[in-house]
């Protein structure tokens, strides 16, 4: 028999969601908790800066278009943080040249919306995998 929490693809991982729609952000949120993520959520970019800054996540998902603060503005903060987390921005934004400024702002993953929820898990994983 395998111990269930071997078969979580995210089991422990530290994973905090940012983004403005409450239906995105519970949707992800119940996706990646069910692979064993250890989540948080936050709707403003301010928020995710704070909490990264307090307890910092081994993955942030962040959304571009923010109140408050830009993903790119949090991105460009959390960078600077010796403890920076991997960051995968998912956005509606299929512009080619916000991919490239996100990429030259340091980020792992870059996914539009919307996303398949697979495509997302795979992609946590593939960055920080079950971290417990």
């Amino acid at each position: 028999m395998v111990d269930q929490a071997e078969e979580l693809r995210l089991n422990g991982a530290k994973i905090l969601i940012v983004d403005d729609d409450p239906e995105i952000r519970a949707a992800i949120d119940h996706a990646l908790q069910a692979e064993g993520a250890l989540t948080q959520v936050c709707g403003d970019g301010n928020t995710a800066v704070r909490v990264i800054e307090a307890d910092p996540p081994d993955l942030v998902l962040l959304d571009m278009m923010l109140p408050k603060r830009s993903g790119f503005l949090v991105l460009e903060k959390i960078k600077r943080f010796e403890n920076c987390p991997r960051v995968v921005m998912v956005t509606a934004n299929e512009g080619k040249r916000h991919q490239v400024y996100a990429e030259a702002l340091g980020v792992d993953g870059y996914l539009l919306k919307p996303v398949r929820l697979e495509r997302l898990i795979a992609m946590a994983e593939e960055l920080v995998g079950g971290e417990a």
